[in-house]
């Protein structure tokens, strides 16, 4: 088991650099204009296949870093850069970790670089799970898989929102209802391949941040699957929906979805994301305050200004802290019994929404124009308070883990 540290190895701080670099160099100058069209960066994703950090390789070596870093660490750099275009990059990952989280040996081996392409072919993959009525409320998806014994095929219909890369993914992931009986207990993950029939894309979303991300709905209308692309085989689930049944009719304890699992090893490094944002926006306010003069002297030299940036830089640390156990928490085995990588989201995510609002407060008015890059930060930031649980689930989480009490 690899001991928790503070201090990243010289490895570790190669990749960070080479990280920072491609966000500074790269993301940053095409940050504005993507961020204006509303458009998925496709030529930012082809850059990022070349050097090799959009790959199945890359996220590979940083999903398993012994010490639980490598993921963090990369959602934090890229996310510096600039939100919108870092999510198009990663945004592939969310499908990935639900194929990991509950796919085969084989599934993985098969669907993972598909999700990706190469760099002469870059395929993205999205991640199918809220619907217009279950957002939070998972317990309420209505998308439904009916199994077809006779083709040994799944049945799909419905309706996802939200999703990130929906409708123009090569690989979906979609999570539907295959028992209504047993509320979020009867969920299952299932692939939908590239170009199956019945899959289309819905309304797609114009944002108030995170804008080069492309966001919208997927719609499925007896959409067939082999039965090889339900994740972790049939066997696996027929087993899982009996413990569930045998637990709902004992009052037993309670058995994770496949939503939930996905979500689970997701959240810290949401957390990241949201510590890359705010640390950016820290970083323009503190240059900015010790240039700027007024009255003769920077900004910064009162106390209002420096103060706040205090509390910023604080505020960060303590975020990026959090997500560092909870990623090697994680990563070494060790159970979240104080819900550890839901605070982390919460802290952080509260964290960017805050920092950036200072941010945008010490550049006064230059912060509130898009000659500034706060404004935008400051948009991008209030996703994380609301994707992959909002702060008020990851306080019921956090709570009901506490205290053991199912806390409404």
């Amino acid at each position: 088991m690899a001991e928790f540290t503070l201090e990243l190895n010289d490895d570790q701080k190669q990749v960070r650099d080479w990280l920072h670099g491609f966000a500074a160099d790269v993301i940053r100058p095409a940050a504005s204009e993507w961020d204006e069209r509303e458009e998925t960066p496709w030529p930012v994703i082809q850059e990022a296949a070349k050097v090799g950090i959009y790959s199945l390789d890359f996220y590979a070596q940083q999903f398993f870093d012994p010490t639980g870093l490598g993921i963090p660490m990369a959602m934090e750099e890229l996310f510096w850069g600039d939100a919108g275009i870092a999510l198009s990059i990663v945004g592939t990952g969310l499908a990935a970790v639900g194929v990991l989280a509950n796919g085969t040996e084989e599934q993985i081996g098969t669907w993972i670089p598909q999700m990706y392409g190469d760099a002469d072919d870059v395929k993205v993959a999205a991640f199918c799970s809220s619907e217009p009525d279950a957002g939070s409320d998972v317990a309420s998806m209505r998308t439904r898989a009916v199994y077809d014994q006779a083709k040994d095929e799944w049945v799909l219909n419905g309706t996802k929102t939200w999703a990130t890369n929906g409708g123009i993914a090569n690989v979906h992931v979609v999570v539907a209802v295959v028992d209504p009986e047993l509320g979020s207990k009867g969920h299952a993950s299932f692939i939908v391949p590239p170009d199956t029939p019945g899959l289309s894309q819905g309304q797609k979303f114009k944002k108030h941040g995170i804008r080069a991300s492309h966001t919208a709905e997927v719609v499925l209308e007896d959409v067939r699957v082999p039965g090889h692309c339900l994740l972790g085989g049939k066997e696996k689930l027929d087993q899982r929906l009996a413990r569930a049944r045998e637990r709902a009719a004992s009052g037993g304890e309670r058995v994770k979805n496949a939503a939930m699992a996905t979500f689970e090893a997701s959240r810290p490094a949401v957390g990241a994301m949201a510590v890359g944002t705010a640390r950016a926006a820290y970083e323009v306010a503190l240059d900015y305050a010790k240039t700027r003069t007024q009255f003769g002297r920077p900004i910064i030299d009162n106390q209002g200004i420096a103060f706040q940036l205090a509390d910023m830089r604080t505020q960060i640390d303590a975020a990026r802290l959090l997500v560092w156990r909870a990623s090697w928490m994680a990563t070494v085995g060790k159970p979240f019994t104080s819900a550890e990588g839901s605070m982390s989201k919460l802290y952080a995510s509260e964290t960017a929404k805050k920092v950036t609002a200072q941010a945008v407060q010490i550049l006064g008015g230059n912060g509130f124009t898009r000659e500034y890059p706060v404004e935008r930060m400051h948009r991008d930031a209030a996703i994380y308070t609301i994707f992959e649980g909002t702060s008020e689930i990851q306080r019921l989480v956090i709570a009901r883990t506490l205290s053991g009490m199912p806390i409404r």
